[in-house]
């Protein structure tokens, strides 16, 4: 998808919605310097070409009793020849996709260069949850060859925000 057109008031609409989202078009408006008429279309048209993909309350892991984060990279199996596969056939990464959806303690999946193939960030409550995770999850999906995990000591920074230049 390209990017699209924004000017300064938009970009300055991201920042407020990225810090407080909220906020009332009405209070929007008055810190762009516009009326809420305009601002809402302005938002609108952010949603409608998807550079708002939407509106989440961000909760607190600890609070919630998720105190261990862990970082896990995960290599798959690569059987399957080169060249198209046929129709309809799964791949080993396809069933990793599809198990990683239903895994609510895998926050986050990325797909990655380099040695490993995925790497998932993984919110769990403490060791003895994460251990039932690998066992019972991931090293028991068909398709993984080899995980690497590495344990957060302490956050240092994180956000949601993006830089809107």
């Amino acid at each position: 998808m390209a990017n699209i057109e924004m000017d300064a008031i938009d970009r300055r609409i991201l920042g407020i919605l990225q810090e407080n989202g909220r906020l009332s078009n009405q209070e929007i408006a008055e810190c762009v310097n516009l009326s809420p008429s305009p601002c809402l279309r302005r938002i609108r048209r952010l949603e409608e070409c998807g550079v708002i993909r939407g509106y989440v309350a961000l909760l607190d892991a600890q609070r919630l009793g998720l105190d261990l984060l862990a970082y896990v990279n995960v290599r798959l199996e690569k059987r399957g020849g080169p060249g198209p596969r046929p129709r309809g056939d799964v791949t080993h990464a396809d069933q990793f996709r599809a198990a990683v959806q239903t895994w609510p303690e895998v926050v986050a999946c990325h797909a990655m260069t380099g040695d490993m193939d995925y790497l998932l960030r993984v919110q769990v409550a403490d060791m003895a949850h994460f251990s039932r995770f690998m066992q019972d999850q991931l090293l028991h999906h068909p398709s993984v060859i080899d995980v690497k995990t590495s344990f957060s000591l302490d956050t240092i920074k994180e956000t949601t925000a993006l830089p809107i230049l």
